[in-house]
């Protein structure tokens, strides 16, 4: 299977650019007849992952709150090997690009230290009310660029 683009400049050197990592126990609902991890269970944990990043970041009350909330506007995965029930699941997350109203985030399904899948989407802040985007508050910029540090692109 072809590698994602984003993987860069190679799937060790991309794993290095992760600060945040959680595990995930796969459940045997997420499986397949043969025992693998079913293709949509792996956007399951993105979005598992995507939010415990912010809380651990402490950011949901900018990114999930009152007036606004992050939406995705668009989610890939590259499944790279396959995952099987026992299996136990590394979910890396991060923030790789930040825009005026929306960030760009990549995610790393790992088993034993081997990459399994690839993820990255997008997520836009929208304004409840108005329905648009609406811009991610520079104090919410400031807090992911001081966690990301170098590797991250704007």
């Amino acid at each position: 299977m072809a590698k994602a683009a984003f993987i860069q400049p190679d799937p060790e050197g991309w794993l290095k650019q992760f600060h945040f990592s959680l595990p995930i126990k796969i459940r045997y609902c997420e499986t397949d007849m043969l025992g693998h991890v079913n293709n949509v269970s792996y956007f399951m944990y993105f979005e598992q992952g995507r939010i415990e990043y912010f809380e651990n970041l402490k950011l949901t009350d900018e990114l999930f709150g009152e007036q606004q909330v992050s939406v995705v506007a668009d989610l890939e995965c590259q499944y790279l090997a396959e995952l099987f029930l026992k299996d136990p699941l590394q979910l890396h997350v991060r923030v790789a690009k930040l825009g005026r109203s929306s960030m760009d985030i990549e995610y790393a399904v790992v088993v034993n230290d081997k990459l399994k899948a690839a993820g990255r989407g997008t997520i836009v802040l929208v304004d409840k009310t108005t329905g648009r985007s609406t811009p991610i508050p520079e104090e919410t910029k400031a807090v992911i660029r001081s966690f990301e540090g170098m590797g991250l692109k704007e």
